[in-house]
């Protein structure tokens, strides 16, 4: 597995590629070792990420990969259909992934959402509010800044 830490608008994030897939990107920086390693991989997923800040990318290209649970997997891919700049509830999306007393555990999902931002977990909210988000609320508020391009109080 390597990585690699990139600077964005809401922070350094850390990219990581196993394969020739984006695994992970964590919003910390990592120290470098031996791993730490731009790959072409890497390198797009920076430049997707520098053109989605900017605000001229909406839909992610580079190949991602997903660990997690059967239950996880099918949040993440859920959230994944979910169009930039828009929102949908986890009520929602436990229904549209056949579940629809799960929304406490679709929440959970979100939280161990590896590779936000491409998986928009950013754009799953509660039924009457913005509710967390795994790095932060303010950093949720950003984002959906970004794509709604108005501010989210």
């Amino acid at each position: 597995m390597l990585f690699f830490s990139h600077h964005t608008p809401i922070g350094i994030v850390t990219i990581f590629e196993d394969n020739g897939y984006i695994i992970k990107i964590d919003l910390k920086k990592y120290p470098h070792d031996s791993n730490y390693k731009k790959t072409n991989v890497i390198s797009q997923c920076c430049n997707e990420l520098d053109l989605y800040f900017s605000g001229q990318l909406t839909n992610f290209t580079v190949p991602i990969k997903l660990k997690g649970t059967k239950f996880q997997i099918l949040v993440w891919q859920d959230l994944q259909n979910i169009n930039y700049g828009q929102l949908k509830t986890y009520k929602d999306i436990a229904i549209s992934i056949g579940n629809s007393k799960a929304y406490r555990a679709v929440g959970n999902a979100c939280n161990k959402n590896p590779i936000p931002i491409i998986i928009p977990c950013h754009r799953a909210v509660g039924t009457n509010n913005l509710t967390g988000y795994a790095y932060g609320a303010d950093i949720k508020k950003i984002l959906l800044n970004i794509e709604i391009n108005k501010e989210i109080p």
